[in-house]
């Protein structure tokens, strides 16, 4: 009696909106959604000076939409803008006219996106295998998936990823096809990349391979979803592939080989020679995303095909239906990996074309084994010959699985993973806050990387910014960090006035335990700045002093230990004659 009444609330097929059971699972999918979201917020919102890593680069420039004074003739603030989504824009722009400050937005979107991500896998799973127990189990390992990397929290253009394309999967699925096309339009507006993986789900759908041959889809709708689809997906794209960026063009696979920024201890790591390393393990060319079995739980879903074979001992695989899009899914992001690896940088990085997919894929498929193995188990228990056995069984077979699906979180370590960083120098960040909007600031300091966010005042450069993939921005970009190393490092003063004169820089943030041989040669992005950091090094051995560090005490007019800020204006005062003979 426990038994059946367990198994008709877990393995019910009730799919309606207005079924109580659906109601309950899908109650219970949403609210683990806002208990990982929450515990994301409350480390957003523990202090003044929090933000999220990848909002450092994607969302500080953003503070232009409340004034528009700050950044002025900014090159890293002008690219960021530049190159990022006009969806994804729109909706930061839309908020901030509300009066809804940009870097608190990104700390409040992760929540709503993960609820339309969660609602969308939670009826995805449902065309699939309708159960709504599999569509919270397979939601509910999805969010542990996302909550055990930056990509949601990040609330950068690939969080909207995940409900947008979800949505486009769902509508799909569910044969409405004006929603479909408003998801494609809208991937294109947030994450245009992944308009060509579902262009290729929709190809990929006109047909299929059935007793060795290609068989044409008979279905009159594919035909449609495919025609119209690939119509909205050009259109989104056109401007992509036409416009004309004051940063482009991206950067060739040849050009990336000359710099040491894409070889292996590169800032952005790319090029390395184990194959291995290269085509399945890599973090930007590899083929497996490293989140692909975050939680372990979704080893599991590699046993989905051969549950087929076995349909006696679970019978509920026979209500399994549209599992070919999980392979069109599959096929059509590697496809995209391979001609991404093509067309470098032109497609950007291959990864990001088969780790969204494989981990929607992977998440969905072990919400249906683990469907599938309870199913299977609550009817092996209602066959055992003693029946008092059979409730402990059923119970303890229930329990154990939704124990390990509920807990794992508890045992990983910083979960959920928000990659939060705290400005330790509030004082330095007010300190600049005050000073007039146009400032530029120069520094090779790790603590320069937060002035844009948290004192909205321009940087030089900062190793947060030190992107390579679009050669008109990189190549000015690498060209400051060049200068800058050569000036802080020269024992001539006139270098030093050089650069400050042709940036126009008006403060230089200094940490003075840079100023040894030591230090720099350990600095690993300061390393991949040849032949300059090799020399600085060679001159800090030798003895010759920065005239930097000769400047320190007379121009120094604000102190955050370790750092110190130095007034250019009183740098160029400073006369050649007072540090000669060194």
């Amino acid at each position: 009696m426990l038994i059946s009444a367990l198994h008709q609330r877990l393995i019910t097929t009730q799919t309606k909106l207005s079924s109580p059971m659906l109601q309950v699972w899908l109650g219970l999918s949403l609210s683990f959604s806002i208990l990982f979201a929450w515990l994301a917020l409350q480390q957003a919102l523990s202090g003044q000076y929090v933000v999220q890593d990848d909002a450092r680069q994607h969302v500080f420039w953003m503070q232009r939409f409340q004034d528009p004074d700050l950044f002025p003739h900014d090159l890293i603030a002008n690219y960021f803008q530049s190159v990022a989504p006009i969806g994804y824009t729109t909706i930061y722009r839309s908020m901030a006219v509300l009066g809804i400050d940009p870097l608190f937005l990104n700390k409040l979107l992760p929540m709503g996106l993960g609820l339309l991500t969660t609602g969308y896998c939670f009826g995805l799973t449902l065309e699939i295998l309708p159960v709504p127990f599999a569509g919270f189990i397979s939601s509910l390992l999805l969010n542990q998936n996302l909550w055990m990397k930056d990509d949601l929290v990040s609330a950068t253009p690939r969080a909207f990823l995940y409900p947008l394309f979800l949505a486009f999967l769902y509508y799909l699925l569910r044969r409405s096809l004006l929603p479909c096309l408003a998801a494609i339009a809208l991937t294109g507006f947030f994450y245009p990349q992944y308009v060509f993986v579902e262009a290729g789900i929709l190809i990929l759908r006109l047909g299929h391979w059935q007793r060795g041959k290609w068989q044409w889809s008979a279905e009159q709708q594919d035909y449609h979803f495919c025609f119209l689809g690939l119509a909205i997906a050009g259109f989104v794209l056109l401007p992509f592939a036409l416009g004309a960026s004051e940063f482009g063009p991206a950067i060739t696979a040849r050009e990336a080989k000359q710099l040491p920024e894409f070889l292996r201890r590169g800032r952005s790591s790319f090029f390395v020679d184990d194959p291995l390393d290269y085509w399945i393990l890599g973090r930007r060319s590899g083929l497996l995303p490293g989140s692909l079995f975050a939680p372990l739980t979704l080893w599991i879903g590699l046993c989905l095909p051969g549950l087929f074979r076995f349909a006696a001992q679970f019978p509920l695989v026979n209500q399994i239906r549209n599992q070919r899009l999980l392979l069109q899914m599959l096929l059509s992001a590697i496809a995209l990996f391979f001609a991404a690896h093509a067309l470098l940088f032109r497609l950007h990085l291959p990864s990001r074309y088969t780790g969204h997919s494989f981990n929607i894929v992977i998440s969905l498929s072990a919400g249906i084994v683990l469907t599938l193995f309870i199913d299977g188990g609550l009817r092996w228990a209602k066959d055992l010959p003693r029946a008092r056995w059979k409730s402990a069984i059923a119970l303890g077979l229930t329990g154990l699985v939704s124990a390990v699906l509920i807990f794992y979180p508890t045992f990983v370590p910083q979960f959920p993973l928000t990659a939060y960083q705290t400005g330790q120098f509030p004082a330095l960040y007010q300190f600049f806050a005050q000073q007039p909007k146009n400032i530029r600031i120069a520094s090779l300091a790790d603590e320069v990387g937060n002035l844009p966010t948290f004192a909205q005042r321009s940087v030089l450069v900062a190793n947060e910014y030190a992107i390579p993939y679009h050669i008109g921005y990189y190549r000015q970009f690498r060209r400051r960090v060049l200068d800058l190393i050569q000036a802080q490092y020269s024992p001539n003063l006139n270098t030093l006035k050089q650069l400050i004169a042709q940036y126009q820089i008006n403060f230089w943030l200094l940490d003075p335990r840079q100023l040894s041989a030591e230090a720099l040669a350990k600095n690993r992005w300061l390393r991949q700045f040849q032949p300059v950091t090799d020399r600085a090094v060679a001159d800090l051995q030798a003895g010759r002093v920065p005239a930097l560090q000769r400047a320190i005490a007379p121009c120094t007019v604000f102190k955050a230990e370790p750092l110190q800020v130095l007034a250019t204006d009183c740098i160029i005062k400073l006369l050649e004659p007072k540090f000669s003979g060194s």
